[in-house]
């Protein structure tokens, strides 16, 4: 409890070597406690290497707790939780998709062409976007990259990227609304 204590005052304070223990300490059996939720060691790994990413570079907003390794192994297990959601709600997605794509085929000529030209209007908003806001929302949507991924591919941090998708995604509403109100 003591030297917990003493162990984040080290790295509150930007001791690399405090952290660099840790980082050997916990990396390998965070790991193996992640893949018992995600199933897939790569996947382990990204979420035990975005909280200790996150742990660094927040080391000094870290609240004080009095044991490391509980802290750490509830961040993992939260970070596999989100993760498991996340993959949730993306399957549920991608069903919603495909019954819309075969409710498709039953649409009248007028609401056809109604699809096709917000989608025309959706991708003209896209293609309006600043350029790196553009390439952002692409690689998220369209090729289904993390937000980690898009981060470290643009050498950007991850709070920008979620800057970036939420005015991407604000300006998307917008038209949308006024695509629809306008009708």
């Amino acid at each position: 409890m003591l030297n917990d204590l003493i162990l984040i005052g080290k790295i509150k304070e930007g001791d690399i070597k405090a952290y660099e223990g840790l980082f050997r300490l916990y990396y390998e059996p965070l790991c193996r406690y992640a893949v018992t939720y995600v199933n897939r060691m790569e996947i382990a790994e990204e979420i035990v290497q975005d909280l200790f990413y996150i742990f660094w570079k927040e080391r000094s907003k870290l609240p004080v707790f009095q044991s490391v390794k509980a802290y750490l192994y509830g961040a993992v297990r939260n970070r596999s939780l989100q993760h498991i959601e996340h993959l949730l709600v993306q399957d549920k997605y991608r069903e919603e998709r495909l019954n819309e794509d075969t409710d498709n085929d039953f649409q009248t000529p007028l609401e056809s062409l109604e699809y096709k030209e917000l989608q025309e209007r959706v991708e003209k908003t896209i293609q309006n976007f600043p350029e790196r806001r553009q390439r952002i929302f692409r690689m998220h949507h369209f090729e289904g990259k993390k937000y980690t991924e898009i981060s470290a591919e643009l050498a950007l941090s991850v709070k920008t990227i979620e800057a970036e998708m939420t005015k991407a995604l604000q300006t998307l509403r917008k038209e949308i609304d006024l695509y629809i109100h306008t009708r």
